[in-house]
């Protein structure tokens, strides 16, 4: 492959990856997923990096799996099933690995997100969209239920609009994404860039420890019952509450200073 499928440039404690397939429209090929698994691993690592925005380069964000090489994959001797079998199960690892990142990761989408595209918004912790972009789960359009998509995104948006989405393969716009809870803001194309660079040096600049150790509570407390949850999350303030840098941090706040935070 004579350019790297995907790109990394870390700036200011921010990492950012860009899906560089414009050919396919960034589709999460077999090795689109592969590149995505080693550059989450590594992050997962990097102490050094405290948010994550995740973009696409060329005309849209991600159109979703390789329906060509998946076609191929189909195709192939007595190997159908097992291929789309391991497809569907290293996808969803990927989709597992963001939530699972220490960092936040903030996706930066224009264009078109659909399918496993719409799946990779949905599956970050927060979203930031250009005017005019479109979200779809539309596998359905050609007989194929979006059914892995389908997890992320009725965890992100209401029952009736996700299982709208899903039967009838229309697209929805911005305005119905933010709406819905998809995205969390909306912006010119112009401003896309700096607006997720903004949203990602804004939770750059809090304490990393208590945006990691509160986003794993975050995504731990979601699946349980309320009193399970109101117990997992009175343990983690405790523990959040004994830190050195928490102490610091309320001591400058009630001494209208800056922390010193090590």
């Amino acid at each position: 492959m004579s350019e790297t499928i995907l790109l990394r440039e870390d700036a200011g404690g921010i990492a950012t990856l860009t899906l560089n397939a414009p050919g396919s429209l960034n589709a999460l090929s077999d090795a689109m997923l592969a590149a995505l698994k080693a550059a989450f691993a590594r992050l997962a690592e990097d102490r050094a990096i405290r948010v994550v925005i995740l973009k696409g380069a060329g005309k849209v964000f991600c159109a979703g799996h390789d329906l060509k090489e998946m076609q191929a994959g189909r195709a192939a001797p007595d190997r159908g099933r097992a291929y789309f079998a391991d497809l569907f199960a290293r996808c969803a690892e990927v989709m597992q690995m963001i939530p699972a990142l220490p960092q936040p990761v903030i996706a930066e989408v224009h264009g078109i997100a659909t399918a496993a595209g719409c799946q990779l918004v949905a599956s970050c912790d927060m979203a930031v969209a250009a005017e005019g972009t479109r979200f779809g789960v539309n596998g359905i359009n050609i007989g194929l239920f979006c059914s892995t998509p389908m997890v992320a995104l009725s965890r992100n948006v209401p029952r009736k609009v996700a299982f709208e989405m899903l039967t009838t393969g229309q697209f929805i716009d911005t305005d119905r994404a933010l709406a819905t809870g998809l995205v969390n803001k909306v912006v010119p194309t112009q401003a896309l860039a700096a607006e997720a660079r903004a949203l990602a040096e804004t939770v750059a600049a809090k304490l990393s420890s208590a945006v990691k150790i509160g986003k794993r509570a975050f995504y731990d407390q979601i699946e349980m019952t309320l009193p399970a949850a109101y117990d997992h999350a009175a343990a983690v303030m405790v523990e959040n509450m004994l830190w050195r840098d928490t102490d610091e941090g309320i001591a400058a706040f009630l001494e209208k200073r800056k922390p010193d935070w090590a």
